[in-house]
């Protein structure tokens, strides 16, 4: 299964805004620029919310149908592992192997020896093309790389080969992920990676390694962005190096997991991708559930007593909501209005605080990173929610087709992007 150029991964919590992403998709296309929607839901939001990756694959389908798209369009098993990926295998056809809680953890003593005997000749000065400064590379240098990464590709492997085995070799597309990690991966590990993902013969159309800065959820990068420019633009040089030296997929990328919103970062990430001709695989629009809430708070009435209702919840519930998120949001609790005071403002207020825009003086950003996180608070009320959703219908969708289109898209891809 070949990915096109250009992928985006749109994350739909609550699963009713497929055909309101898939809108943004056709806009983009009648601007002149082909991508493929990929919608994604990770096993951790599956349980919370009490649904199973068939309803996925269900709510794509229905957008496709609806909207006579007639492009490609992919369902990703979002982050899995060996212990969870069984109840993806049937519905998905993108599939996100998960291996960072292997990095760090050493594989045989043998292997990383016969690692680096294998590719020793890289070892001195390595120059690749595109990459401004010679690597200074000695043999100790790749022998802590292959001690670092090479359990976690090999882990990588079984799960391919447990995917492959059940839907057939070329049936899937495969992206091979080792963002949640503590540090970076440089451009020189990301070599090496590449060279295990080839020797596990794992067919990797992207990789999605951890850059520099920090990628909280719902909100702008914090880092220096010339230094993530130089990282993006170096990881690309070392994909084209990596697929002729180890015969890698031709249209290996990287992917980008930005935890949404990453707007200071897509003016470099284009002009990188103009460059090098080079394709990308963004996973951004997790925020779909914050236009939600923000509909229903516009929507006023008994959809905006809701949205005070989830607020409250996670608010009183800071820790349960923000802990399986801690290493991906800075919240400032001071910062954080209290539940009484929400309760005060109008539907206009709470969507200013809750949407992005840094423009606005009532945005806030410490609240928008909590109502990410706590929309296990809105799974908690059931039908009421998921009917608040319907009734409110074209106000949420106008709301995610903007978010995903106007503050994504065309920044990304309109900008002077040529394809």
């Amino acid at each position: 299964m070949h990915l096109p150029r250009f992928t985006l991964g749109t994350g739909d919590r609550f699963g009713h805004e497929g055909q309101a992403q898939l809108e943004a998709f056709v806009r983009l296309k009648q601007a002149g620029v082909d991508a493929a929607p990929v919608w994604n839901k990770s096993n951790r939001e599956h349980q919370i919310i009490g649904t199973r990756p068939e309803a996925v694959r269900a709510e794509a389908d229905a957008a496709v149908q609806a909207l006579n798209w007639a492009g490609p369009y992919f369902v990703d098993a979002d982050h899995i592992s060996l212990k969870n990926v069984d109840a993806f295998i049937a519905a998905s056809d993108f599939f996100t192997l998960d291996v960072a809680d292997f990095s760090g953890k050493p594989a045989t003593a043998d292997a990383i020896r016969d690692f680096v005997a294998r590719h020793r000749g890289f070892t001195g000065r390595l120059r690749i093309p595109g990459v401004p400064e010679e690597i200074d590379l000695p043999i100790p240098a790749l022998e802590a790389i292959a001690r670092k990464y090479l359990l976690a590709v090999q882990e990588a492997g079984k799960i391919y080969r447990h995917v492959a085995a059940a839907k057939g070799e070329g049936a899937f597309a495969v992206e091979v992920s080792m963002d949640e990690t503590d540090a970076p991966q440089t451009p020189v590990e990301l070599f090496f990676i590449l060279a295990a993902i080839a020797e596990e013969k794992i067919p990797a159309q992207t990789v999605a390694p951890k850059f520099t800065g920090r990628f909280n959820k719902g909100v702008d990068y914090v880092g220096d962005v010339r230094q993530f420019e130089r990282e993006f633009n170096a990881d690309l040089a070392i994909i084209a190096f990596a697929v002729r030296e180890f015969g890698l997929p031709a249209n290996l990328k990287l992917s980008v997991h930005s935890g949404s919103d990453k707007f200071s970062l897509y003016a470099p990430i284009r002009r990188a991708l103009n460059a090098h001709g080079a394709g990308l695989h963004l996973k951004t629009a997790g925020t779909t559930w914050l236009e939600e809430m923000a509909g229903l708070a516009l929507s006023g009435g008994e959809a905006l007593q809701l949205v005070r209702r989830v607020y409250a919840a996670a608010w009183n519930r800071y820790a349960e909501m923000c802990q399986p998120y801690a290493a991906v949001i800075a919240i400032d609790r001071a910062k954080l209005p209290a539940p009484a005071v929400v309760d005060g403002w109008t539907g206009a207020q709470f969507a200013a605080a809750l949407r992005h825009d840094p423009r606005n003086p009532r945005f806030n950003s410490h609240l928008r990173q909590l109502v990410h996180v706590g929309y296990k608070a809105a799974a908690e009320l059931g039908p009421a929610f998921l009917q608040a959703l319907e009734a409110h219908r074209g106000r949420i969708a106008e709301l995610v087709t903007e978010n995903l289109f106007e503050k994504h898209m065309k920044p990304l891809f309109l900008a002077g992007c040529r394809t």
